[in-house]
């Protein structure tokens, strides 16, 4: 056993279990030989809180990657133990589940209370609310938001972790300045929202024919937003829109398109694993550190 892995094993004792973050802060080691040591050490144990999804990325080949990324998982979701710690283990990552849920309620509420101040000003809020559904997607629906600060895409200002991505979809005959009030609404309480709560607004506005569009599933872009209409949870708005695009979703096919990149994913995520643990590996050079180390971990919507 070599001194980084005797220092983890004398922490984890004194302090476990903890975090993938904690643990990597009372090491202050770098974080792939952090996660290598822990998993190579057979008397640590491991509790994964979160669930794994499907993201598209354009920096992994064929697209398809497992979210958490494999370092954002051990940081964030995942808690490290002794072998002789395994009471404390699970009863510490039960709470933290409900920790995580907690915080996805709490953003879907945050994203909801945003739509409808946007949209109770306008003066004909009521068209819109008969020819559009607001749909929120991303981490809140699989109940996996969380509280990691980060920087916001356009102004690199820090916000509280996972972003609030919403997907307004409205009737073809819904006028284009009804839509650009709208527009600006949102925006506005995007700002708001920003400045005051340091919370990001990801949102788009598009038509059904758009939708219809996308549903081509030909181009990197259209993926990525069959991906979000699949996934995405009624907010607000008309609930016939919203099973008019869940229909088009499942006639089109992109349920079972997405499940066969999600099962693509999981095998380059244990390939991706297996080949890090290897001690021969030149991680430098290794063809899975875009896995461990991602650009992002959020979704851009089309």
């Amino acid at each position: 056993m070599d001194r980084m892995e005797k220092e983890i094993l004398s922490i984890l004792a004194q302090k476990g279990p903890l975090t993938g973050a904690q643990l990597l802060e009372a090491t202050q080691m770098e974080v792939l030989a952090l996660w290598q040591a822990c998993r190579r050490e057979p008397s640590i144990c491991f509790e994964r809180t979160g669930r794994r999804f499907l993201r598209l990325d354009r920096n992994v080949q064929g697209y398809a990657r497992l979210s958490p990324s494999i370092r954002r998982e051990f940081l964030t979701y995942t808690l490290v133990g002794l072998d002789s710690q395994m009471d404390a283990l699970k009863t510490q990552a039960d709470t933290m589940r409900r920790q995580t849920q907690h915080i996805s309620q709490t953003k879907r509420e945050l994203a909801k209370e945003a739509v409808l101040s946007a949209v109770a000003p306008i003066a004909d809020k009521e068209s819109i609310l008969e020819k559009a559904c607001f749909l929120i997607a991303g981490d809140v629906v699989y109940d996996m938001s969380h509280m990691v600060p980060r920087p916001e895409k356009s102004t690199g200002e820090m916000v509280q972790g996972s972003d609030l991505d919403i997907i307004v979809v409205v009737e073809n005959d819904l006028s284009p300045e009804l839509t650009d009030s709208l527009d600006r609404a949102i925006h506005k309480r995007k700002h708001l929202l920003l400045v005051n709560d340091r919370e990001e607004i990801d949102y788009l506005i598009k038509t059904i024919s758009r939708v219809k569009d996308q549903l081509k599933f030909d181009i990197f872009s259209s993926m990525v937003a069959c991906k979000i209409l699949d996934e995405a949870q009624f907010l607000h708005g008309n609930p016939a829109v919203f099973d008019h695009v869940k229909q088009l979703v499942s006639e089109y096919g992109i349920p079972e398109r997405l499940r066969s990149l999600e099962k693509q994913a999981a095998l380059e995520r244990e390939s991706a694993e297996n080949q890090l643990l290897q001690p021969e590996v030149e991680t430098t050079r290794s063809d899975y550190l875009n896995l461990f180390y991602t650009h992002a971990e959020e979704d851009e919507i089309y």
